[in-house]
């Protein structure tokens, strides 16, 4: 069985409406082997009176890996005092990582790109040499709906710049597909810049036009390439952990365990495929 079927963790943004403790729990028992958290889980529990340490013990208790945190999108493209304030933000998501055992922060382009590459470049080293202080590494995630950070070529360029070994991307099968990307565009990719990756699949048809796109489905419901995905991801090796994260409305109305069962059971079955796939090759 490839190592890929027991990375595969519940994104909270895909059962966004339930509270986090219920989110951990369905993780757990939908059978994921972690979750990814989100900088607002914790502005969440903050706001219902928990605090630091009650909201880091009620993410252990769960007792299930945390893979990813993710910080506060657009930092890259921010100046001045709301760079500080994001900057501040990260190091607080540094900070529950090192207290919950996770070792890779991800991190959005946001919704504007004032400043260019450039400004990119400078503030997502800024953020690599954050991240380092604490052991940790950042993963930045192309968004085919952002205007300058919006394909793989996009990402990688900016982790080439960088260069440095904490930081590297995200892929997203969404975003790769609507991007225009396919199930091999990623093939040379060095598998060490590839520090996480996430999963949903994408309604037919060209994608729309929302800056936010929450019409996000079920992996094997949609247009996304998902077998020649993974078996190009097993076949660089890849060891780290899989996200469903899978936004959209009509899960978030729907019961959170459901959601959950379904989207590890249809990736357990694709990985299957493409495992099966890779071997008759």
């Amino acid at each position: 069985m490839n190592i890929l079927q027991n990375r595969i963790a519940l994104h909270t943004w895909t059962i966004d409406t339930t509270p986090l403790a219920d989110a951990l729990r369905v993780a757990n028992e939908a059978g994921y082997n972690a979750v990814e958290l989100r900088h607002v889980d914790f502005l969440r529990g903050r706001k219902a009176g928990l605090s630091e340490e009650a909201m880091v013990k009620q993410v252990r208790d769960a007792r299930i890996k945390v893979a990813v945190i993710g910080t506060e999108s657009g930092v890259i493209f921010e100046t001045g005092d709301e760079l500080k304030r994001k900057l501040d933000s990260l190091r607080y998501v540094c900070e529950k990582c090192m207290a919950l055992d996770c070792g890779v922060i991800m991190v959005a382009p946001g919704q504007h790109a004032e400043g260019g590459m450039n400004l990119a470049i400078r503030n997502f080293k800024t953020c690599a040499e954050i991240c380092g202080e604490h052991g940790v590494k950042i993963a930045v995630e192309f968004n085919s709906r952002h205007p300058l950070i919006r394909t793989l070529e996009n990402g990688m360029e900016l982790v080439d710049a960088v260069n440095m070994k904490n930081a590297g991307l995200l892929l997203d099968t969404y975003h790769l597909h609507c991007s225009g990307g396919n199930g091999a565009s990623f093939r040379n990719v060095p598998v060490e810049k590839i520090f996480t990756f996430q999963f949903s699949d994408a309604p037919p048809g060209p994608p729309s036009d929302s800056r936010q796109p929450v019409d996000r489905l079920p992996p094997g419901k949609g247009a996304a390439p998902f077998v020649e995905i993974f078996k190009t991801l097993m076949a660089l090796n890849y060891q780290g952990y899989m996200s469903y994260e899978a936004p959209n409305p009509a899960q978030w109305n729907r019961p959170a365990g459901e959601v959950a069962r379904e989207g590890v059971e249809l990736v357990r079955a694709l990985l299957a495929r493409a495992e099966q796939a890779s071997d008759a090759a």
